[in-house]
């Protein structure tokens, strides 16, 4: 169990008699104000996708909606508790995970789930992102 930085947030990579996760925590827990943010996918501010057919691309613009969408709840990443991944295909994971590590620091990962679908509602989407947060009471 660890908590960094004198953070709200409390990490637990593995609880007794579970395995590591790789590039996860099992467990984050936190007191504060809870934030949901909706599954973002990878469209700019006038609605058009970005990087149609380039994973990584969309899992920049992705991670850039999140943090605006954090802001505007006044959380940033390291607010963060909970990521659940849609992708189109598993292949997509390491462009995620690359988009991921750029703004959330390795001592700060919050749980997740990542889930292929067979379709996200627009056929040239390659994934969907939701976030979880929690700041400080």
């Amino acid at each position: 169990m660890s908590e960094h930085g004198g953070s709200h947030l409390t990490r637990v990579s593995a609880p007794e008699g579970v395995s590591p996760g790789t590039g996860y925590n099992h467990v984050v827990w936190g007191t504060g104000r809870f934030v949901a943010v909706s599954g973002q996918c990878a469209f700019d501010e006038k609605g058009e996708v970005v990087g149609e057919g380039d994973p990584a691309a969309q899992a920049r613009q992705v991670f850039e909606n999140l943090r605006r969408c954090l802001a505007a709840a006044g959380a940033g990443f390291d607010d963060v508790v909970k990521l659940t991944y849609f992708v189109t295909d598993v292949a997509h994971l390491p462009a995620v995970r690359e988009a991921r590590d750029a703004v959330i620091p390795a001592d700060r990962l919050p749980a997740s789930s990542a889930v292929q679908v067979a379709a996200l509602f627009r056929p040239e989407l390659l994934l969907e992102i939701e976030a979880f947060a929690v700041l400080p009471g």
